[in-house]
């Protein structure tokens, strides 16, 4: 059984009534359900908590780690930032949603600024699958279609996807890349767009089914870690004349 860490700063929940409405458990609470509903053993953890409730013993025990943030990325502490990212290049998953794409771990593991566009209009939004063979994309069909959702668009400040799994068509015109893997390290890593906090976006069955699909690509795999630093040889050598 996959054991997941759902990370939500869990601020829009308590301030705005709208986005407590669609999440009354949270987002974080959503997600954790319905992953739990797919097998997983799945835990919640939130800013507020002592050490954002990412203790070393929650992240020994975290093989994939899910991350929405939005408006407190700068109150995430630096230490933490940093253990994360040790686990990350350790081999844990990590599976950043939505606004995330600012949070000190994405933009600590990109090595660049993440910026994009982007505007609240209501306006649907066509998530075409580009990689019908990934795994993430299992059980999709040509495209996930969404009612409303906020806009992101190009250019969307990252570094190449190593494989680019979903790209996002908007009623206003816009386009932007919306399922991007990477490999860091020892460790998978994949951003996925949609999940604005004012619609019901992590209710919808696709996006659900990405999701579970992200964490059983993103898991850790089951084996021994390289050995860095100084080595003995592995064969006598010989001493040159």
């Amino acid at each position: 059984m996959v054991k997941v860490t759902v990370w939500n700063e869990y601020r829009h929940e308590r301030k705005n009534p709208v986005v407590r409405e669609i999440y009354p458990n949270g987002i974080h609470g959503a997600i954790a359900g319905f992953l739990t509903e797919a097998g997983f053993e799945a835990r919640t953890a939130t800013l507020d908590e002592p050490e954002h409730g990412l203790t070393d013993e929650v992240l020994n025990d975290t093989e994939v780690l899910i991350w929405w943030g939005h408006l407190a990325h700068e109150e995430v502490k630096d230490e933490v930032v940093q253990k994360v990212k040790r686990r990350v290049l350790d081999g844990m998953g990590l599976i950043v949603l939505h606004s995330g794409h600012f949070s000190k771990i994405f933009k600590e593991l990109m090595g660049t600024g993440c910026d994009l566009k982007w505007r609240e209009a209501d306006e649907k939004e066509r998530l075409w699958v580009v990689a019908p063979g990934h795994p993430i994309a299992e059980g999709i069909g040509e495209y996930i279609e969404l009612e409303k959702e906020e806009m992101y668009g190009e250019f969307f400040d990252i570094p190449a996807p190593d494989e680019l799994v979903f790209t996002s068509w908007f009623e206003g015109g816009e386009v932007f890349r919306s399922g991007c893997a990477y490999t860091r390290g020892n460790g998978k890593v994949f951003y996925f767009r949609p999940g604005h906090e004012t619609y019901p976006t992590y209710h919808h069955k696709d996006i659900q089914r990405v999701l579970v699909n992200a964490v059983k690509w993103a898991r850790s795999v089951a084996r021994r870690r390289p050995v860095y630093g100084n080595v003995k040889p592995l064969e006598p050598i010989k001493v040159k004349a």
